[in-house]
């Protein structure tokens, strides 16, 4: 090894009031930087360094505070001595320095194990920043998800959970954690309570077949109220295919691998009479070839509705007078069956008189 650097900077001393030049590390020509303890910077302790010329010059440079210098100085013996071991290791007074990276940013240095601190702690907020990220992503993307949020009273469970898989499929989740989280976002009511029983018994980390399973488990409705209330469901008023879209969903809620066919009789059934008898059967091979019939048809019901209307006060009017006519026929006939009696008396007397 032929030199050294040396770098200088202005400190403030002990006692705030005036300069003193430091030296605050030394280079060697491989690249690698070596920090000096604070308490041996001071370019007083180091005589080696101030009795060459290039400190002379070094100090004329340096005459305000925080200006900073790197300087080669060619190794003479009292250098070599003070700064090397015979291995060629870097220390000063028989003290060892440590190994830095140097800072080119803020022109300060760092030990490696405080820079190798730095970089772990980066790290974990990296790491962290990234998981937040990845949740908040969960979150929109769940927004998108088509299907609706499961209440634990408006789906079969084994349908939806069906649904949910496929959306998580068309969206490349794959892991479980991530459809755990996920699943939150698309639940309300008992089975958000049922999320967070699952997330004290299996945590987050658990399985995802596991919860599909315990959810299934838990809400699927093995009784007969939901296919009563979706095949007795009939129209009643208002928008006709709003009427055939919710009839449609409900059968396919309680049983998805319906017929088109029989999808379509059953959504007709729910229809009053006279606009069923208006659609010719034959034609309907989908169900949107029922909805554009129905569209067709929707100025019927308002039309219907008066007619209805208008029956219903003839058929009321008609049994007011009916009901009149029998009150006054009643009324005649016992005025009748009174002037027969009184006849009829007036007969017996006279008879009597005469015998």
């Amino acid at each position: 090894m032929e030199k050294l650097r040396f770098d200088f900077a202005v400190k403030t001393s002990v006692d705030g009031k005036s300069n003193i030049v430091c030296i605050t590390s030394i280079g060697t020509p491989d690249g690698h930087i070596f920090a000096i303890p604070v308490e041996y910077q001071p370019a007083s302790l180091h005589q080696a360094v101030t009795s060459t010329s290039s400190y002379i010059k070094v100090k004329k440079t340096l005459n305000k505070r925080h200006q900073t210098r790197k300087i080669w100085i060619a190794l003479t013996d009292e250098i070599s001595k003070t700064y090397l071991d015979e291995a060629q290791n870097l220390q000063f007074n028989d003290y060892y320095l440590e190994e830095i990276m140097e800072n080119t940013n803020d022109c300060k240095s760092l030990p490696i194990s405080s820079n190798q601190n730095l970089e772990k702690l980066l790290e974990k907020l990296l790491e962290e920043k990234q998981s937040k990220s990845e949740t908040q992503n969960l979150g929109k993307i769940s927004k998108d998800f088509m299907i609706d949020k499961f209440t634990g009273r408006n789906a079969n469970a084994n349908q939806w959970i069906k649904g949910f898989n496929k959306e998580c499929e068309r969206f490349h989740i794959d892991e479980d954690k991530k459809k755990i989280e996920i699943l939150k976002n698309l639940l309300e009511y008992a089975s958000m309570d049922w999320y967070y029983c699952m997330l004290i018994k299996f945590t987050v980390e658990s399985e995802w077949n596991k919860w599909e399973k315990n959810f299934c488990d838990t809400f699927a409705n093995k009784g007969w109220s939901p296919i009563r209330y979706a095949l007795a469901f009939k129209y009643q008023t208002g928008s006709l295919l709003d009427y055939a879209l919710k009839k449609e969903k409900l059968l396919l809620e309680v049983r998805k691998s319906i017929d088109t066919g029989t999808l379509i009789d059953l959504i007709a059934l729910g229809l009053p009479n006279y606009l069923t008898d208006k659609i010719d059967r034959e034609t309907l091979q989908e169900t949107e070839d029922l909805y554009n019939e129905l569209g067709r048809l929707q100025h019927l019901v308002g039309r219907n509705k008066y007619e209805n209307k208008t029956t219903h006060t003839l058929i009321r009017k008609t049994k007011k007078l009916k009901k009149k006519n029998h009150v006054k026929s009643a009324s005649l006939k016992k005025k009748e069956n009174v002037s027969i009696l009184k006849r009829i008396v007036g007969s017996n007397r006279k008879i009597k008189a005469e015998s």
